[in-house]
């Protein structure tokens, strides 16, 4: 088992925090050294880059960052260095543009941490699920980075906001997180919906169950067609499973989302460069995951 998770402050809030989770040597709970094989627990070999994980909930403060520590803990065996992170949602302070406020303060608080712990920051996975997805998707595009992100791993993410607003899903979200309509907000929508913010410089992985009735399969399909019209990178991957099967370890859409974690890390398949183009949207099932 990895260590248990150090909580890390980047702002004055108690929603303002990360939970670093590092690979763990076997015996001794200290933390892997990169390309190094540990025999024990997992025998997990290290894996390069730190994988930030935003977690979703419509932007609720119902919903916090235990949805993401199942999936730190089963990547941290793997050899992988995560980077959960909390931020304000709408109840508890947060909302447009607060909450991205945080996942930008939230990232960028890597630099320090790396200094303090030894972090390995030549690769940055988001790894984002449900509205974590627009999270994701928002933090890769913003420039002049203070911690580049490097590529983008999506489940079943929030892609298409105006798709989101229209269908009402739970319970006019995107409303209630945005603060207003596109009509009366127009400059707001365009900042926060992933579709307007193509083309990304970094290349995406868009998973999706086939059995989501949370989030609409078309929200992923219609995210890496617009990405493919713009030369954007992307792939979308069908996988089986339910809206949380994809972050929930064991199952076969999580064995989906660890493959595309460590291409990722790897620079490996469409994280290549230059292995992105043209954009796959054919949502072919992944790989061992059938």
């Amino acid at each position: 088992m990895p260590p248990t998770p150090l909580r890390i402050p980047y702002g004055p809030g108690p929603e303002q925090y990360a939970e670093l989770t590092l690979p763990a040597r076997a015996g001794n709970g200290s933390t892997v050294e990169f390309g190094t094989v540990e025999s024990g627990a997992c025998g997990a070999e290290a894996h390069p880059g730190v994988v930030v994980i935003i977690h979703g909930g419509y932007w609720r403060s119902g919903y916090t960052a235990e949805l993401g520590r199942p999936g730190a803990r089963d990547l941290a065996d793997r050899g992988f260095t995560c980077w959960n992170l909390e931020y304000r949602r709408v109840g508890n302070g947060g909302g447009w543009p607060e909450t991205a406020d945080d996942v930008a303060a939230g990232i960028d608080a890597l630099q320090p941490a790396a200094q303090h712990h030894g972090l390995d920051l030549s690769r940055v996975t988001v790894l984002g699920h449900s509205a974590g997805g627009q999270l994701a998707v928002w933090a890769a595009a913003r420039s002049s980075a203070a911690v580049p992100v490097t590529a983008v791993v999506l489940q079943a993410g929030l892609l298409n906001l105006a798709q989101a607003l229209a269908l009402e899903l739970s319970d006019g979200a995107v409303r209630d997180f945005l603060g207003n309509s596109p009509e009366g907000s127009a400059q707001r929508y365009r900042s926060a919906d992933p579709l307007q913010l193509l083309p990304l410089p970094v290349p995406a992985v868009a998973l999706h169950g086939d059995s989501d009735a949370d989030v609409p399969l078309s929200s992923s399909t219609e995210f890496v067609q617009a990405a493919a019209a713009c030369g954007s990178p992307a792939e979308l991957r069908l996988v089986p499973g339910d809206h949380f099967a994809l972050i929930t370890p064991g199952t076969p859409a999580w064995a989906a989302v660890v493959q595309a974690v460590t291409a990722a890390a790897h620079k490996d398949g469409i994280f290549a460069p230059g292995g992105g183009l043209p954009a796959r949207t054919d949502a072919p099932l992944a790989e061992g995951t059938g």
